[in-house]
């Protein structure tokens, strides 16, 4: 099948591949109609590797995905030929501790869709587990099914928040990420959040949404911010989705004393840590990989209405210029926030 296929660090093409195809009992075929460009995937064809992952032969790119059924494995009782759906690009090993323990997303034998050496989906057909493939509801767009994936991990960061209806929240960075992070906050209780960055583009559009107030760091402290929404108290939880190490400077200044800072973003070198100050405050620190049983609930989310995240799609390209869309999304362009590519038109 024709696929986009890193070949090496900076280099991509669009050609032939051969891939796996055979539907297992438990399996579903799926003809894949869109996908977004990731971060991640973008940094494997910009550097190569991401920490100790690094591509060593041709790979396939693309692991937010939507699409149709088109084939059952025999055992398949949940989905039918004809459903739309998305699809979970890590598939753990049921069997190992993790999974049993419900943390599956940190199983160390998870096979992650465009993770080297496991390809990704931008090809025309895919086969996965049903287990891990979702149906959308009628009035959920492949668009926003292929969105479901980097709106997963905003969901881990709320749930691993513990939120109390009437929080209030700081989202550092204001990226893709950031954004679902601070829309997932809302959606899991929150009265309000703060969101900060350097990009008046990007804050513009999280501005859009009720609930969410946008910090341009460049004209506004952060902190002068926080502590006038909250009566000099702080917020109560912190979340740092930027991934730069200068986030961590004086973070728990930001925060009321026994709030929480989730850690979202990930840092490509070593950061300070003011182990001191998390303590005098009694902080909570929770981390964030991933995700783990919220696919299903960010479905729900956005078939309710409650999530809109259709102003986040900045551009869809069609297959033919998927290398166009790389291209792009490598140049980081600060009114970009979420590029797709549609394979059926």
């Amino acid at each position: 099948m024709k696929a986009l296929v890193l070949e090496r660090k900076g280099e991509l093409s669009l050609r032939d591949i051969e891939l796996p195809s055979k539907v297992g009992p438990t399996d579903v075929k799926i003809a894949i109609h869109t996908v977004g460009v990731c971060g991640s995937d973008v940094h494997y064809y910009t550097h190569g590797a991401i920490g100790a992952f690094v591509v060593r032969e041709p790979m396939v790119l693309g692991h937010e995905a939507a699409g149709t059924v088109i084939e059952v494995g025999s055992n398949v009782r949940t989905l039918r030929v004809g459903d739309r759906v998305c699809m979970e690009p890590g598939i753990p090993n049921m069997e190992s501790r993790a999974s049993k323990l419900g943390i599956y997303n940190v199983d160390p034998d998870v096979r992650f869709w465009a993770t080297p050496p496991i390809h990704g989906v931008l090809t025309p057909e895919v086969v996965h587990p049903a287990a891990f493939t979702y149906k959308l509801p009628d009035n959920v767009s492949f668009a926003e099914g292929a969105m479901i994936e980097p709106f997963a991990v905003g969901m881990q960061a709320a749930t691993r928040a513990r939120i109390t209806p009437g929080d209030v929240a700081v989202v550092i960075g204001c990226g893709p990420i950031g954004i679902m992070t601070a829309i997932a906050a809302l959606a899991g209780g929150c009265s309000r959040v703060i969101i900060a960055d350097l990009s008046a583009p990007k804050l513009n559009i999280a501005g859009q949404y009720a609930g969410i107030t946008p910090v341009n760091i460049t004209q506004t402290s952060l902190r002068d911010a926080v502590m006038n929404a909250t009566d000099g108290w702080g917020a109560d939880v912190v979340f740092e989705a930027s991934g730069s190490p200068k986030a961590y400077q004086d973070i728990f200044d930001l925060m009321r004393p026994g709030g929480a800072l989730v850690l979202v973003g990930l840092p490509i070198e070593p950061v300070n840590f003011d182990v001191p100050a998390s303590i005098f405050k009694e902080a909570r620190i929770e981390t964030v990989f991933r995700y783990a049983n919220n696919f299903d609930r960010a479905v729900n989310l956005i078939a309710s209405g409650k999530v809109d995240l259709k102003p986040l799609i900045t551009d869809t390209f069609d297959f033919s210029e998927s290398i166009a869309a790389f291209e792009r999304a490598a140049k980081g362009l600060p009114e970009d926030v979420k590029l797709q590519i549609r394979l059926v038109d």
